[in-house]
């Protein structure tokens, strides 16, 4: 096949748009450098393409059409498994990788939990005995979490604890019934709950006129076509492009970096799915964020004389140190909310309610703590996903709850009596989800399959992960926190509580959609391939700007802390640029 190349040279090519990739690109873009950013996927701009006030009926699934994991109106355009872009297991690893492959890449999904790790979280080894030191400390990006809650917009209380650093935050949403119900709960078992921490317009943004404050339909899954919430297309990469200094390539599958004779990065191959032809453009400067595992592939199949072992890898530690959060959950109908009154339950499509990690690890069998989300009442009913009926899937609850009159009834149920179940059961599901620390090992990692190629001829990954004992210990710890909680709520569990055999319903690694570690920061350049800034310690032109570059995770969600540390690296790497060391 004869390569298609050009001769112009940008001043930086980004691969991926996402959350490290779009926050990358908006830096460069407004201060005035020139960047061609390369999306595997469809452009996709929430004020025209979102799906957001679709009604069930309105299904694709209607008819026999395919459907999304996260349900049929989820902004997600992907999932676990794609047709035709395999990955493969070894050793009896059942990693399951989550791709989004659209401009803003998974910012498209996520749940806008905007969590800020702490100190302690940035020092595990010296606080905690397992894992890495970063090379950084929360001080340092600190101002870089502060420039992005102005930037972007975060609601939230101020607590004042140490290791669940307040922001500059927008108000929160008030509490629903449900809510209260659980937080009442588990204040009374000694979890302490507080606002939720959501990068959602609660108020105005000072200074943007071109998002707007949300309407409380509480719909963020499929995009939001006001703007109200944070998506890297939406908030980044469309602003970027308004610049004039930012071009965007979409539907291009990137197969490697290209590096010159003194192994520098010069710039990308890629593949086209439009004509399935392949191009090389050329950049004086490659930041990758294509996603913690895409990177890493990208990076392995990058070999040249000077990186026969893969760009940026002669740590080899390329792939490995993947880690995922640990996740864990528990659901009730509460049936003191059986036959409930209608009445406005407004709230955003995030939390409202969340309980940060609460106790001394050094009193528990595992090393690092998880936190609480806190979810349910009346979700917008839909259809296909994790529940069927978000908020209360009938035709599961009837065969668990008696009906009005007292009698069990048999599951499913169709005309008058289903409408009348679905009237009853509306609004009463509680519950919570779980997310964990889990910690980052040599041993679970992603490779180069040598075996196994995609349909655009390009290797796919191979995954060797599985939990160790301080994971299945958190998720135990886990399950009877939110047993014991739910009990007290005097809830009817429609999960049961399981046992060693399942891992203490500990999901798969990789469902919980937060897998970092790839292409780890790190003052060493035998252990890890980057230095504190995101730069490459064998290749000074190439920066890392997504989740790949954790060094250890913490128990919070990563997003906030992928975007601030791609503001941090895009402006070192514009001082830099002026100082002419890249």
């Amino acid at each position: 096949m004869q390569i298609k190349k050009t001769s112009k040279v940008y001043d930086v090519v980004i691969i991926g748009s996402g959350a490290g990739g779009g926050m990358s690109g908006y830096v460069l873009a407004n201060a005035g450098i020139k960047v061609l950013m390369l999306e595997a996927g469809p452009f996709f701009d929430p004020a025209k393409d979102s799906l957001q006030l679709k009604w069930p009926y309105e299904s694709p699934r209607r008819g026999g059409n395919a459907t999304r994991p996260m349900g049929d109106f989820d902004a997600a355009y992907g999932g676990w498994n794609i047709e035709g872009e395999p990955y493969t297991q070894k050793d009896g690893s059942e990693f399951q990788w989550f791709r989004a492959k659209m401009l803003g890449g998974r910012t498209n999904h996520w749940g806008r939990i905007s969590l800020r790790m702490g100190p302690k979280d940035f020092k595990s080894k010296t606080n905690y005995g397992v894992g890495d030191d970063w090379p950084i400390t929360y001080d340092e990006i600190k101002p870089y979490y502060d420039k992005i809650d102005r930037l972007l917009g975060v609601y939230g209380s101020m607590e004042g604890m140490e290791n669940d650093p307040d922001g500059i935050f927008l108000p929160p949403p008030k509490p629903r019934l449900n809510e209260l119900f659980v937080k009442k709960a588990a204040t009374a078992y000694g979890v302490k709950v507080i606002a939720g921490r959501g990068s959602i317009l609660t108020a105005p943004l000072p200074g943007n006129k071109d998002r707007h404050e949300c309407f409380y339909c509480g719909l963020c899954n499929r995009s939001c076509r006001i703007y109200g919430n944070v998506s890297a297309s939406s908030c980044l990469v469309i602003p970027s492009i308004k610049t004039g200094n930012l071009e965007v390539v979409t539907n291009a599958i990137v197969r490697e970096i290209l590096t010159d004779g003194d192994g520098l990065a010069k710039g990308v191959s890629y593949i086209s799915k439009n004509d399935m032809q392949e191009y090389q453009v050329n950049a004086k400067t490659v930041i990758l964020a294509a996603s913690t595992c895409e990177s890493a592939r990208i990076l392995l199949n990058s070999k040249s004389d000077r990186h026969p072992n893969g760009l940026a890898n002669s740590s080899n530690a390329v792939g490995k140190y993947l880690h995922d959060s640990t996740q864990g959950g528990g659901v009730v109908v509460m049936p003191q909310l059986l036959d409930r009154k209608r009445f406005n339950e407004d709230g955003v499509g995030s939390l409202h309610l969340y309980a940060p990690w609460w106790l001394d690890n050094k009193k528990l069998d595992f090393a690092r703590g998880y936190h609480l989300e806190i979810f349910g009442g009346m979700m917008m009913p839909s259809y296909g996903g994790y529940f069927g009926f978000e908020g209360a899937p009938v035709p599961f609850l009837n065969g668990f709850v008696p009906g009005a009159d007292g009698k069990m009834k048999d599951a499913g149920g169709f005309g008058a009596s289903l409408k009348n179940d679905y009237r009853r059961f509306y609004g009463t599901m509680a519950g919570f989800g779980c997310h964990g620390a889990s910690t980052a090992r040599e041993d679970n990692y992603c490779e180069i399959d040598p075996t196994v190629v995609d349909k655009y001829g390009i290797p796919v990954l191979r995954f060797r992960y599985k939990w160790n004992q301080d994971d299945v210990n958190q998720a135990k710890h886990m399950q009877e926190t939110v047993k014991n909680i739910l009990h007290i709520m005097g809830g009817i569990p429609l999960v049961q509580p399981q046992g060693p055999e399942t891992n203490y319903g500990l999901d798969k690694p990789g469902k919980g959609i937060h897998e970092v570690g790839t292409v780890r920061m790190g003052d060493d350049a035998k252990r890890a391939p980057l230095n504190k800034w995101g730069q490459a310690h064998d290749c000074k032109n190439l920066f890392v700007t997504d989740g790949s570059v954790f060094t250890q995770q913490s128990e919070k969600n990563p997003t906030w802390t992928i975007l601030a540390l791609s503001m941090r690296t895009a402006e070192y790497l514009i001082d830099q640029r002026k100082k002419q060391n890249v």
